[in-house]
């Protein structure tokens, strides 16, 4: 199986021979993809929707894998039995979701060594959920495909340093290593967020415009800040 750059980049942080459970699974394709090429010692695929987990189930059979892949229907972490796996995967959800996945799941999620993660929106509240659970990102990647970012997380059981607002938004190992791909987002950043300040500046009158302006300069001196990490002066 040939993954897409987003699920190609998330299975490849996954540890050799890991036990794991894969959250959201939706079509299995990374569970698939890493039983293909003996990448874990065994998967879990798990998902809340029946209809998800039926299509997951049919691409397993096409492939063969009913007795190497077991599918389970459950509310993220859920179902997962103490010591089943030591690897959670959970990709293409938003910020909200995925907090709450580990949140409601903390017991289970104590038991794992490893959690990759790909939220699709609100990074930094993502990232300083973490950081209060003690639980440190020890690599982070950033991919873009069709015109979408997507930073992925590999998460451990672990205390770092106090992340600042800039690394919260960016990521500090995204940030120290100079990513080629985060840079390219935060040059559109820029160029789509200082648009949007002077559409708001034909308005600036009214109090929605004030205070969304306020929100949006702090928002773009954060952008400024990631971008002279590249040796940018805006």
């Amino acid at each position: 199986m040939e993954l897409s750059k987003r699920l190609q980049a998330v299975a490849d942080m996954v540890p050799p021979q890991a036990a794991v459970a894969d959250i959201g699974t939706d079509h299995a394709y990374i569970p698939i993809y890493l039983t293909e090429h003996r990448l874990a010692r065994r998967v879990v695929a798990m998902d809340v929707g029946k209809g998800p987990l039926e299509r997951a189930r049919e691409h397993v059979r096409q492939y063969g894998y009913e007795d190497r892949i077991e599918l389970r229907l459950s509310d993220g972490l859920e179902q997962l039995k103490p010591g089943e796996a030591d690897t959670m995967v959970a990709a293409g959800m938003g910020g909200p979701l995925m907090i709450r996945i580990l949140e409601q799941g903390r017991d289970r999620v104590k038991e794992l060594k490893t959690c990759i993660l790909q939220p699709q929106s609100q990074m930094a509240e993502v990232r300083k959920y973490l950081e209060e659970r003690q639980m440190q990102v020890t690599k982070e990647d950033m991919v873009e495909e069709d015109g979408k970012f997507y930073p992925i997380l590999k998460v451990e059981h672990g205390k770092e340093s106090c992340l600042s607002p800039l690394e919260l938004q960016y990521g500090r190992r995204l940030l120290a290593g100079r990513h080629p791909v985060l840079r390219r987002f935060l040059e559109r950043e820029y160029r789509i967020k200082t648009e949007i300040r002077r559409e708001l500046f034909k308005e600036k009158e009214s109090a929605r415009a004030k205070k969304r302006l306020a929100c949006l300069e702090e928002e773009i001196e954060l952008v400024v800040q990631a971008l002279s990490c590249y040796g940018v002066d805006i």
